[in-house]
């Protein structure tokens, strides 16, 4: 969730702290109850607010699922922005997200992008401690290839639980990777083959983050939405007595995949707006599925 003001190092406010319980309490409404938070969002202040809505909410934290990221160091004066799986690191940014989401464990704690400098072995030896010490319950990776997985998962005693990939009408590369081999649209670099079908065989659940396409159909942040898949995205959200962005996520979950969306958005009004995609299963005939892909794409399958 985007909460904790705006993105700089600026102390969060009270107000954020409000807006946050709103946006909580609308996702409980909707029967969401996971919430998926990163060390560097807003500079640590969307934990920190989440952390203030924790505690003035008694009974919020066994209600919920907390998931956190670490492995992105952000830009700081002459040192670059770049990615840190060290062991030491990753023990230190838990530390740090637990202080700032006030609670004692993190139930499911992702490696937000692979980093080449780290070997698995280190990373696997700080997972395996935090685990020990009872301040992690569960692991999983971000952006992260079958391979990558595979390479990790081979170090590791327990099991990785969940890849989180960006996954949408917008970015299908996830989709067309398990289509267009052996086509001339095939394309060198996209995204790896074997991703999904390897999480799907090892029980590894595929999330999906920028599920709503960052408003590019739905008119989110002043998008257009005047195209092929936008005009059919409303018509079919019309016809069914849903909103754009229920239809958008039932797209995503209608593959066999299982993927779970990551709603980004802390609006109330838009976090309500997805939920029919919360409560009911996708209401999208293969037909229908196809077109969405089609229009999005705005060209024909091979």
């Amino acid at each position: 969730m985007g909460l904790g003001g705006a993105w700089d190092r600026t102390p969060h406010t009270a107000e954020d702290v409000d807006r946050a319980q709103a946006a909580v309490e609308a996702a409980l409404e909707c029967g969401i109850t996971v919430f998926d938070h990163a060390d560097i969002y807003r500079f640590g202040k969307s934990e920190a607010v989440f952390g203030e809505v924790l505690a003035r909410t008694p009974g919020l934290r066994e209600r919920i699922t907390l998931q956190t990221k670490c492995g992105i160091r952000l830009a700081e004066g002459e040192r670059p922005g770049r990615y840190d799986l060290r062991a030491d690191s990753i023990v230190r940014r838990v530390e740090e997200s637990l202080a700032r989401l006030r609670t004692d464990v993190i139930d499911t704690l992702l490696l937000h992008r692979p980093d080449p400098l780290t070997g698995p072995d280190e990373i696997a030896g700080a997972l395996h401690e935090l685990h020990r010490q009872g301040l992690v319950r569960r692991f999983g990776v971000s952006n992260m290839s079958a391979a990558q997985i595979a390479h990790l998962q081979a170090r590791l005693e327990l099991p990785l639980t969940v890849d989180q990939l960006e996954m949408s009408l917008a970015r299908r590369d996830w989709v067309e990777a398990g289509v267009l081999l052996n086509t001339s649209a095939a394309t060198a670099g996209g995204f790896p083959e074997g991703t999904v079908e390897h999480c799907v065989d090892q029980g590894i659940q595929l999330q999906a983050w920028g599920a709503l396409a960052r408003g590019r159909y739905t008119g989110g942040d002043s998008r257009p939405t005047d195209s092929p898949a936008g005009r059919l995205l409303r018509r079919l959200a019309r016809a069914k007595g849903t909103t754009p962005e229920t239809v958008l996520l039932w797209w995503l979950a209608r593959h066999p995949a299982g993927v779970v969306p990551v709603i980004g958005t802390s609006r109330p009004d838009r976090i309500r707006a997805c939920r029919d995609a919360a409560l009911h299963a996708p209401d999208l005939t293969h037909e229908e599925w196809y077109e969405l892909w089609i229009a999005a794409r705005e060209t024909p399958l091979p």
